[in-house]
């Protein structure tokens, strides 16, 4: 990848006054008009304190859900200002649109060295489309540009590639010149032994991510739904759990292609297998051979546990997405934890990602034993996949 030009090419003394458009990844879970986790908040916090403290005017741009175009109250952006605010310990001024008249007056009353955020950009149904429109709409509203929201760089929106194709001043944030300096880590020299930890319920959106790591694995243990798949595909009977029966092939080819490399893929030897999720009746630890009629698998058991921490013990780069079992259901989370705390006990470089992954290691209590944090478990699986990035792809220095 080429380089990206940085805030240090943005010649911060030089944007005092200068309207800023920085587009951040603030889609926060909300309940009752509050923020329930402001992670994502906090990660755009240096980049934000470094542009108003060269005082610039900071237009801040989010997304949040899935609102189809159309203005819903349930998908504002006011309550995660407010918990901006709060951060910030100082005010931040709310616009009522990205665009038009709202967002004009916003951007036009804003201080030097102040913060205003703008309403969703995705109340608008140009914005997923990348309309041109919409684009010289919230171009027209600053003289430069900041991206610091890794988790939509995947994705080519108007805010992400069409405002920074229209504004010669650009850079990438702190936040995202970090993800993509330790997801770049992992695909060139990692240190080995270079261990992959991949689960979730399911293969697809992960497989083009598999493809292009295994030649760069010492291990690769896979655990999850998604391990249901690649047992099944080896011939076992997993009775009611979760798999991808169109999958069982593309499973067969992973693992042909791994031994191939000599590469030891680690999968489950036994399962914690339950009869119903909701109001288990019966759960018990199983081999993967023998996983009873009318029960499915929701874990991973000690066994399994044990070969994945030992794998892990001498790992000296990890990556890690998706849970070992349906870890939102106690006592189904013991496998997630009992790997979350064997990779942050690992002496290597870690990084996870996906929120999912995030919330596991939150739960477990070791996020701070991680060495990255992704804010992008899309755009990270992307990125890991070799593909290109939209958003990196705009700000990339081509001189």
């Amino acid at each position: 990848m080429s380089a990206i030009y940085t805030l240090d090419d943005l010649d911060l003394d030089g944007l005092g006054g200068v309207a800023t458009f920085v587009r951040v990844d603030f889609n926060v879970p909300l309940r009752d008009g509050k923020v329930l986790d402001p992670t994502r908040v906090e990660a755009a916090l240096p980049t934000i304190r470094e542009l108003t403290g060269a005082g610039a005017r900071l237009l801040l741009a989010s997304h949040l859900g899935r609102p189809k175009g159309q203005v819903n109250s349930d998908f504002s952006l006011r309550p995660v200002a407010d918990t901006l605010a709060e951060l910030l310990d100082e005010e931040v001024t709310f616009a009522e649109d990205c665009v038009g008249p709202a967002a004009r007056a916003a951007a036009e009353a804003l201080e030097p060295g102040r913060v205003c955020l703008l309403e969703n950009l995705r109340f608008h149904a140009g914005e997923t489309k990348n309309d041109p429109e919409l684009a010289d709409g919230l171009a027209e509203l600053a003289d430069a540009y900041v991206d610091d929201a890794f988790g939509a760089a995947h994705r080519a929106h108007a805010s992400v590639v069409g405002v920074p194709e229209r504004l010669e001043r650009k850079a990438a944030g702190r936040l995202l010149v970090d993800e993509v300096t330790a997801l770049g880590r992992l695909l060139g020299e990692p240190e080995r032994p270079f261990v992959a930890v991949v689960g979730g319920a399911k293969i697809e959106g992960k497989v083009d991510t598999l493809r292009n790591l295994l030649p760069k694995l010492d291990f690769l243990i896979l655990g999850g739904g998604m391990a249901n798949t690649f047992l099944a595909a080896q011939g076992f009977d997993l009775a009611d759990s979760l798999v991808e029966s169109k999958r069982l092939q593309m499973a067969r080819e992973i693992l042909q292609a791994a031994a191939e490399r000599d590469i030891p893929v680690v999968l489950p030897e036994d399962l914690v297998v339950t009869n119903d999720l909701v109001m288990p009746m019966r759960v018990e630890v199983v081999e993967v051979r023998s996983v009873p009629a009318g029960t499915k698998a929701v874990d991973i058991g000690e066994r399994s546990r044990r070969a994945a921490g030992e794998v892990l013990a001498s790992a000296r780069t990890v990556f890690w997405n998706g849970p070992m079992g349906v870890f939102e259901r106690p006592p189904f989370d013991a496998g997630t934890v009992a790997l979350a705390e064997a990779i942050a006990a690992s002496p290597g470089f870690k990084v996870i990602g996906g929120g999912e992954t995030v919330a596991a290691a939150a739960r477990a209590g070791v996020i701070d034993k991680i060495d990255h944090v992704s804010t992008g478990g899309g755009a990270a699986l992307e990125f890991l996949a070799g593909k290109t990035l939209p958003g990196v792809a705009v700000l990339e220095n081509r001189s």
